[in-house]
């Protein structure tokens, strides 16, 4: 039986994935080593990734117009060059705002444009059947990412300098860029069909301008579904990437943990996140998304209630608890919000809408970056910076239930 081309560039889009999410896993690595090296503060370091966050999150929309009339395999490419680049020129900065410009403008635009949405518009033109469960694998692509690269780049951060650890992420990407020129198609080429469907099922394209994009987005958000999908995917971003992502190795070594063994927790989180947001996608494909959010959520915000208490310097098993507890919910989030933007705004502009959903994903991650280094610099500690995370979260799941009656997805 022949393999379908939708598995084919469904495993590149993975690789890809995998790479944005390299950059991801190093930030909270390589904030203690610039400080010592150059003696900035957390403010500084924390800044320059919440900078990196908004770019990241507000290039989403437009790059999802920059594929619709482009093609997504030209922005891809693009986006691994500019992360390429990006990484490499952190080894000869010596100012904070050459950390701005290479951590938040050439890395921020080049991950943004390989954002989930990127994932999102691949599973659109390829899968009618499963999609549910694509959307889930490469959302899943980002704990891989984080998994494969953050221990052994804290080890070579520890080892050969923080330097070194940024040229291997720069040159993963730059070899991924031929590899991902030659096995992926933007969509099918009739008389080809998406995967599980016909040639009549293939996603019809968005529109093309920036215009267009902005008149979405004007059209949706009259609609109370956009508010409570963007807000809620606000909460997301603040308590995974923001939080989590760029402090819980910093703060898990003010509580006497060393680097690496907080890195090690970190990917244990990757291993288990990818286990949960692929059964999320199974699950999208099942169960009403609405309550699904309202669990994830909500579980989420009871868990980080917890981690003040017991962050400690080695691993009881309430931690351990932690970490996989919050690893199975990290970004299980994202097949639901995917499939009810799907539901709202139909298939032809949900990347478009979902583009600024996740926008509004890394503005909260980018704010909860900055919010928590600020908050570690004026208080001494993290503990109001969870506590925020947990609450957000709580409102967070109460709010999702406004979405259990979503329409049909035509």
């Amino acid at each position: 039986m022949r393999l379908h081309k939708a598995w084919i560039v469904a495993a590149t889009t993975f690789l890809v994935l995998i790479c944005a999410s390299a950059f991801r896993s190093t930030t909270s690595v390589l904030y203690m080593p610039m400080e010592m090296e150059f003696g900035w503060t957390r403010t500084i370091t924390s800044g320059a990734v919440a900078l990196n966050i908004m770019v990241y999150g507000l290039t989403a929309p437009f790059a999802a117009v920059l594929m619709a009339r482009f093609g997504a395999k030209v922005v891809a490419l693009s986006a691994l060059a500019s992360i390429a680049a990006g990484t490499a020129l952190t080894t000869v900065m010596t100012e904070p705002w050459q950390l701005y410009v290479d951590w938040g403008i050439f890395v921020g635009l080049g991950t943004g444009c390989l954002a989930l949405v990127f994932g999102a518009q691949v599973a659109n033109a390829w899968f009618v059947k499963r999609r549910g469960l694509i959307t889930g694998i490469f959302s899943a692509a980002y704990a891989t990412g984080q998994l494969l690269f953050l221990p052994s780049l804290t080890n070579l951060t520890q080892t050969a300098g923080w330097r070194s650890a940024s040229l291997v992420v720069a040159a993963f990407a730059t070899i991924l860029i031929p590899i991902f020129a030659i096995a992926f198609n933007s969509a099918p080429t009739p008389p080809e069909a998406p995967y599980g469907g016909t040639v009549a099922d293939a996603a019809p394209k968005p529109p093309v301008t920036v215009r267009a994009n902005f008149e979405a987005l004007k059209s949706a958000v009259k609609k109370p579904a956009f508010w409570a999908l963007a807000t809620t995917f606000f909460v997301c971003g603040w308590t995974t990437n923001g939080l989590i992502g760029a402090h819980f190795i910093p703060a898990a070594h003010d509580h006497g943990m060393p680097t690496n063994l907080a890195a090690g927790l970190l990917a244990v989180v990757g291993i288990f996140d990818f286990v949960g947001t692929i059964a999320s996608g199974w699950l999208t494909d099942r169960i009403n998304s609405a309550y699904l959010l309202v669990a994830y959520y909500g579980l989420r915000g009871l868990a980080l209630f917890t981690v003040p208490f017991v962050l400690g310097p080695d691993v009881q098993p309430p931690l351990f608890f932690f970490i996989v507890f919050y690893g199975l919910d990290w970004i299980a989030t994202v097949p639901p919000t995917v499939e009810l933007c799907r539901r709202y705004f139909g298939l032809q502009n949900s990347s478009l809408i979902y583009g600024w959903v996740f926008a509004s994903h890394m503005v909260g991650a980018s704010i909860a970056s900055a919010f928590a280094g600020w908050i570690r610099d004026s208080q001494g500690d993290y503990f109001i910076a969870w506590i925020t995370a947990a609450v957000l979260c709580l409102g967070a799941s109460t709010y999702s239930l406004t979405l259990r009656k979503a329409p049909s997805l035509k």
